[in-house]
């Protein structure tokens, strides 16, 4: 059985869009230097001249499907990217002979600037807009002024772009985070009116009757003030224990606060050797959700039972693994437990990884339950 769960990251959700504009974007300038190259038919060698053109045409497409998920969009693959445009700048004065007045690509080199700088913002962009311009620059005997214009352009439309992209990802986040905490907000509201109207009133009916029943029932009484004082503390508490969470600041490595981990009984802990720094809050919130998985693994399978914690760095994201060798979740537990109130899977793993943009998948049958837990760094 197998159950996933989406992590609904805006600025994601933003880069999707981008890629698919640009996607469009390729198209058109493909198009155009094919054309181009038809029209002039200025091939000094013309069996390489077409074999660059194929690149270019194979390359659209495929990169097209490559950059339309967003689990490939890989450093790699956009090094690839931009190091093919370059390959085919490159080939110009082979193809065309050093005395030539338009590259073979043309504008299609674009297409990588833009990928930089969707994928890196606008220092991503500009990067790749300065290579690829310079180096159109620096193959041409004598470059003139639509020549530096066009290395201007590219570099403005690098930067631009990546600038652009970073302002929506950031928007985006915000307004899912605003929109988190006014849900959060009318949550603890509605659960404030039901406590108050209800359990509060009970406490505070058994402390007064208590008291005048006096005996065992004075110190019951007794007992129901002192909650009933608590659940008034931690009602007027939860705004500010918000607060002090979402402002927390910082960095921590999570390698070292899992590395706690393995003094408990059974638990085994395979951490990368270097650090792994993430922000403080995101540490606090991961080292919980490992806390929460080897509780049911105590819970479930016993105590002491044998449970493996894996934690992966692979640059753009961190992944964990925790792992035992217990009898596997029932089918429809879950779904039982959350409908009878029991939310801890829901809210203590999943949502945790939900608000940091993670993803926590649930892989579990009779040889035994793992979560794979994936936050993008």
């Amino acid at each position: 059985m197998r159950i996933a769960m989406g992590s609904g990251q805006a600025a994601v959700a933003v880069e999707s869009r981008m890629f698919r504009a640009l996607a469009v974007l390729r198209v058109i300038v493909l198009a155009n230097a094919v054309g181009w190259t038809i029209y002039r038919h200025s091939f000094e060698r013309p069996a390489l001249g077409w074999a660059c053109i194929g690149v270019m045409v194979a390359w659209t497409f495929v990169s097209t499907w490559v950059y339309a998920a967003p689990v490939r969009r890989t450093p790699a693959v956009v090094a690839l990217d931009l190091g093919i445009a370059m390959a085919v700048l490159l080939a110009t004065p082979i193809v065309k002979g050093a005395d030539f007045s338009a590259t073979v690509p043309g504008f299609w080199i674009n297409g990588a600037v833009l990928a930089c700088a969707i994928r890196f913002g606008w220092i991503g962009g500009g990067v790749a807009g300065g290579m690829l311009g310079v180096t159109d620059i620096l193959l041409r005997a004598h470059p003139g002024s639509n020549d530096w214009s066009h290395l201007f352009l590219i570099l403005l439309a690098g930067t631009m772009v990546g600038f652009l992209c970073q302002s929506l990802q950031e928007m985006a986040a915000e307004r899912d985070q605003a929109q988190r905490e006014a849900a959060a907000a009318a949550e603890r509201a509605r659960l404030a009116r039901v406590v108050h109207d209800g359990v509060l009133q009970v406490l505070a009916l058994v402390q007064r009757r208590g008291g005048e029943l006096g005996g065992d029932a004075a110190e019951l009484g007794r007992l129901a003030g002192e909650q009933e004082h608590a659940l008034r503390s931690l009602i007027r508490t939860q705004d500010s224990v918000s607060a002090r969470a979402a402002s927390a600041t910082g960095t921590a490595d999570l390698a070292a606060a899992l590395a706690a981990f393995d003094a408990r009984p059974g638990v085994h802990v395979a951490l990368p050797g270097v650090e792994v720094e993430l922000p403080a809050a995101a540490v606090s919130e991961l080292v919980a959700v490992v806390g929460a998985c080897l509780d049911n693994v105590t819970r479930h399978v016993g105590e002491g039972a044998a449970a493996w914690v894996l934690l992966d760095d692979l640059g753009d994201r961190v992944e964990l693994s925790v792992r035992d060798e217990g009898p596997g979740i029932p089918d429809r537990r879950l779904a039982e437990a959350e409908a009878d109130g029991r939310l801890g899977v829901r809210e203590s793993i999943r949502g945790r990884v939900r608000d940091l943009g993670g993803t926590a998948t649930l892989v579990t049958g009779p040889s035994g339950t793992e979560w794979e837990i994936v936050v993008p760094r």
